[in-house]
């Protein structure tokens, strides 16, 4: 099992778009994944046809961009926000 070397512990920090979903950085990326999934279920953003796929409001939008996007893209497009 991974120790506290693991890049998903080291807290990073959050461009100030996606520290108005998840909140004040800095954080871990599991943190912020974790986070990211409780906005999108508390905002009900999920499409309900394809779960896979998220509808992002304009919060998130700008963090993920503002078309639909599936959640595995999704990952890409909010680590573009964490240094």
């Amino acid at each position: 099992m991974a120790g506290k070397n693991n890049a998903l512990q080291k807290p990073v920090n959050l461009t100030d778009d996606l520290e108005k979903v998840v909140g004040k950085g800095p954080m871990t990326r599991a943190q912020v994944t974790s986070k990211v999934w409780e906005y999108i279920k508390k905002h009900d953003l999920q499409d309900s046809k394809d779960k896979r796929m998220i509808n992002p409001d304009a919060t998130l939008g700008a963090v993920t961009g503002k078309d639909q996007i599936s959640m595995f893209k999704m990952t890409g497009a909010v680590s573009k926000h964490m240094s």
